[in-house]
């Protein structure tokens, strides 16, 4: 009975019995920060994509986004690509698996500012253009279940066609 107390008093190895206890939790911890971290990258080459998108298009002439009609399908085809891949003529995404279609292109007019400034001559307004973009999130552990595969990152930015 005496060697039983005795074993239950002896603290050697404890710590090492603790971590081990502790080692799993640690590593799930990192994992999972490993995770938002390249979730919260994504998310801002969206962002930063649609800015850049909408800035473009922002600089494109007023016959490209018309009030009252049809944007030209070219000056779209345009921001996607600025948007998707950073320039013109560019090929790679920006994000993974992320093409021209996850790009929408839209306008509108805003009927406060008909006739003042640089939209003096113009009619409907000054044209506002809207880039929104979708991107599937590719995980990094997805067999870990932090943050799935089905997930997506949406972004979108405004900007007034300056006509330059």
């Amino acid at each position: 009975m005496r060697s039983f107390f005795a074993f239950l008093r002896d603290t050697r190895g404890a710590a090492a019995a603790e971590m081990a206890m502790l080692i799993p939790f640690l590593v799930l911890l990192m994992y999972g920060a490993f995770e938002a971290g390249h979730f919260f990258y994504t998310e801002q080459k969206v962002i930063k994509a649609v800015r850049e998108g909408a800035r473009f298009a922002g600089r494109l002439p007023f016959s490209s986004f018309p009030c009252g009609g049809a944007a030209d399908t070219t000056a779209v085809g345009q921001v996607q690509t600025v948007t998707r891949t950073g320039t013109l003529t560019g090929t790679v995404s920006r994000v993974p698996n992320m093409v021209d279609a996850d790009v929408t292109v839209t306008h509108r007019c805003d009927a406060s500012w008909d006739g003042q400034g640089i939209y003096k001559g113009t009619s409907g307004g000054a044209p506002i253009v809207r880039v929104q973009a979708r991107a599937d999130y590719a995980s990094l552990f997805n067999t870990l279940g932090f943050i799935d595969s089905t997930s997506s990152v949406y972004a979108s930015a405004e900007a007034a066609v300056n006509g330059i």
